[in-house]
């Protein structure tokens, strides 16, 4: 009896949860079919208000009739910020401004598109009119704002952010045909320069460094200031017993005697590399190849530096070696084995074997500076330390620090130790900073394209560069990342990410997320492995800076650097698999 009451009792409170969860469930829908039902009508009222003005050639001559329409859609997207009505809302609140300013004639009213076409990219990214507005923002900086430079990198982001978008084959053309508008730019500054009778200096080749190994080389042209510079591949010619060269033309320069004019790198991939003065203006910079499958020429700045990297082919082996090759001896697992840890990497046949850690700056560059002096490249030595430390003793990994002391190392000679090492991952560490004291977080970036201000402004720092600089970079990075590793690199910022924040909010409050982003890092350019930039806190925020001062939170953060490589790791595995 007693049991039948109990289980009664039971049965009556699951029913009347039930009807409770039933009733929540309902009101919840129809609550939310409600706010979209309004936010449709809103849209729609909107939408008739537009139509009229733009049905009367009157309307649009005066400032009030726009404002109204434009209100109108800003009903919609700042009182339902959820429904579809307000990605579609803004969007037309921006083609309004568009319109607007062809009457007004005033920036504020282009600026304004610009700010709803932006808000509308980052807001609802995955909405249809996402990938459109991205294209009309790089209309508005090719038509309205006569910048060919920032329209480039405009369109450009269509591709790189949607790439199944509607919008990237108009954004495609739009770019090759930029390419030729600013082409002809130049070629018109030089005829003005021609008139004006201009005798400006040429500008001095100040060095050419290189690194190699018989799979990779990177060499470097050092320069006075920028110059515009072409690439040429001249073919093999055996009647004149010629190797296959690669030559850069360098426009307005000279070259000093006392620069080693021929330098030998016999590598098995170079040769060696000339430089000379090819005509009175022109200095001519040549390699002659061995073997080589691929190239890639960009440049950097402050100071400005031409950059080639030159990768080799693969060597074909015979069958005979490739039975040698595939069949190391066999070797039983012991209890030995288990006990002492196998290489990660070993187990999983996957090839992370050799990871690279960057301490970011170094020597003469002391990077970022907190308010109590302490600087950002002591502090990356020490986390970089405690990195290699942990993944040799979790991931029994190889590690390779670029740095192991307070020494400067030039940003392209990092990628180019990371490349000749054949390093499976390649990790930079860095502190961030900002004029504003109550800036905090941690962000991870990989290499792309800058997507929000904020990213372009610490790529800027990092590189030592201006913003101005960064953008002139977007326009070539398409070209240079045909074959980086972004969706690896994108996949290992994920984890190394997620890491790095489930291990500090065990121990630490306020640790604000500030996600994974991605830049146009100069460290990052040219590396042949998936990579990423790790900001682990601003060292001008008093509590972060106090923070970075502590060996125990630097212990923490190189925990969640190591399990987020872990994480990674076991990801591929089970890709693999």
């Amino acid at each position: 009896m007693i049991r039948r009451l109990i289980f009664g009792r039971y049965a009556l409170i699951f029913s009347l949860l039930s009807i409770l969860l039933v009733l929540f469930f309902t009101a919840f829908h129809q609550a939310a079919g409600a706010s979209s039902n309004s936010a449709r009508v809103l849209f729609q009222k909107a939408r008739v208000c537009q139509q009229k003005l733009y049905g009367s050639n009157v309307k649009k001559k005066y400032r009030h009739n726009w404002e109204r329409c434009l209100k109108r859609y800003e009903r919609v997207y700042k009182a339902f910020p959820g429904t579809g009505e307000a990605a579609q809302a803004l969007y037309a609140a921006g083609r309004l401004c568009t319109g607007l300013y062809g009457y007004s004639g005033r920036r504020a009213d282009i600026d304004r598109a610009v700010s709803l076409y932006r808000e509308l990219v980052k807001r609802y990214k995955a909405h249809s009119l996402a990938d459109d507005a991205q294209y009309r923002l790089g209309e508005i900086f090719y038509r309205y704002k006569k910048d060919p430079k920032q329209a480039y990198v405009e369109f450009l982001k269509v591709e790189r952010t949607f790439p199944k978008g509607e919008a990237r084959i108009k954004a495609s053309k739009m770019m090759e045909k930029l390419e030729g508008v600013l082409g002809k730019k130049r070629l018109a500054k030089e005829a003005v320069k021609k008139d004006k009778g201009d005798k400006k200096p040429l500008i001095l080749v100040k060095d050419i460094r290189h690194w190699s190994t018989p799979t990779y080389t990177r060499v470097v042209i050092d320069l006075e200031n920028p110059v515009r510079y072409k690439k040429h591949l001249l073919k093999k010619d055996p009647d004149l017993k010629k190797p296959r060269r690669l030559f850069v033309d360098l426009d307005a320069a000279w070259i000093s005697k006392d620069i080693e004019s021929s330098i030998p790198i016999k590598d098995g991939l170079l040769r060696r590399a000339r430089a000379a003065q090819y005509n009175r203006k022109t200095v001519r910079v040549v390699l002659d190849i061995e073997n080589m499958e691929g190239y890639k020429i960009f440049h950097l700045y402050d100071p400005f530096r031409i950059v080639v990297d030159v990768q080799a082919e693969e060597r074909k082996l015979k069958p005979a070696e490739e039975v040698v090759a595939e069949r190391p001896p066999e070797r039983k697992e012991t209890k030995k084995d288990t006990k002492e840890g196998i290489s990660l990497a070993r187990q999983l046949g996957l090839g992370v074997k050799r990871i690279i850690i960057d301490a970011g700056h170094g020597g003469k560059d002391p990077g970022a500076i907190g308010t109590n002096g302490i600087r950002e490249k002591d502090v990356m030595l020490k986390l970089a330390n405690l990195v290699a430390e942990k993944v040799k003793e979790e991931l029994k990994c190889e590690v390779i620090l670029t740095r192991d002391e307070d020494v400067f190392l030039p940003l392209e000679k990092r990628t180019a130790i990371a490349n000749m090492k054949k390093g499976d991952l390649f990790i930079s560490l860095h502190t961030n900073a900002h004029k504003n004291r109550n800036s905090m977080g941690i962000e991870t970036y990989f290499l792309n394209i800058a997507l929000d201000e904020d990213s372009m402004n610490v790529a800027a720092r990092e590189n030592a560069t201006s913003t101005k600089n960064i953008s002139d970079l977007q326009m070539i990075l398409n070209d240079l990342m045909l074959n980086t590793k972004i969706n690896e690199s994108s996949r290992l910022a994920r984890f190394v990410h997620r890491g790095l924040m489930e291990e500090l909010r065990k121990r630490y409050k306020k640790i604000k997320n500030r996600d994974v982003r991605q830049a146009p890092f100069y460290v990052l350019i040219g590396a042949e492995m998936p990579a990423i930039l790790v900001e682990v806190g601003y060292i001008t925020n008093p509590t972060e800076n106090s923070r970075l001062c502590s060996e125990t939170y630097l212990k923490r953060a190189a925990s969640g650097i190591v399990k987020g490589i872990n994480l990674y790791v076991k990801d591929m595995e089970l890709a693999h698999k």
